[in-house]
């Protein structure tokens, strides 16, 4: 199975693109950072639809084909809206939503040539609104619409899913203030956990769909 994971140089993406190597997979990774001489892979920043577009093209037409996608991708830009400089807010938009959808659009043809499958990363904020969160909220309640609304697209063509993880320990969190970091005693997900739930939805026979993954700590303040 040749795997597509946007934001694979660390985090879930990483740690996704590691779970589907061990599955005996193919990984193939879009992101902004270079993830290392080990991993397949094409830089592209995912804010910028043509760049998106093309780094999907390049792997798919490398690879000869693609049979799933996971779009892991993400950033963030925490504070009230109108402290967040404007950039930084749209940003995430263009990262997390329109990045989403690009890549996915790219790669809709190689997945119905295969019967693929797609798993968006949404997150328990794209269920449930936080305050000093508008961006990253705005960006990941657009991911659920959008997959709900791919899941009946493409019903029976591409195996849709969507996965809703809580808190990890990530770099996601690195170089906030410290206002917006999670407690020590927050008990957070490894990553590792998280991806092998991406690779159980991946895994399923044609036909059969895990629609929603919901993946958080037992403590995840933000669930339900």
């Amino acid at each position: 199975m040749k795997v597509l994971i946007t934001g694979g140089a660390s985090g879930l993406g990483r740690a996704t693109a590691e779970a589907v190597a061990k599955e005996g997979w193919r990984p193939l990774v879009v992101d902004a950072r270079d993830p290392g001489p080990d991993v397949e892979h094409v830089v592209a920043d995912l804010a910028d639809r043509a760049e998106a577009e093309r780094a999907v093209r390049e792997l798919a037409e490398r690879a000869g084909g693609l049979d799933a996608v996971v779009t892991a991708a993400g950033v963030d830009a925490c504070g009230r809206l109108e402290d967040v400089p404007a950039d930084a807010w749209d940003r995430v938009i263009m990262v997390n939503l329109i990045g989403t959808a690009s890549v996915v659009r790219a790669a809709l043809p190689y997945l119905k040539e295969s019967r693929g499958k797609v798993v968006t990363c949404a997150s328990t904020l794209g269920l449930r609104a936080l305050s000093d969160a508008s961006a990253y909220c705005a960006s990941k309640f657009g991911v659920v619409g959008l997959t709900r609304a791919l899941a009946v697209e493409l019903a029976g063509q591409v195996g849709v899913t969507l996965l809703v993880p809580g808190g990890m320990r990530t770099a996601f969190f690195d170089g906030r203030p410290e206002q917006y970091k999670p407690d020590p005693d927050a008990g957070l997900n490894d990553p590792a956990d998280v991806a092998r739930t991406v690779v159980f939805a991946l895994g399923q026979p044609a036909g059969c769909e895990v629609r929603e993954l919901v993946v958080c700590p037992s403590t995840e303040t933000s669930w339900p």
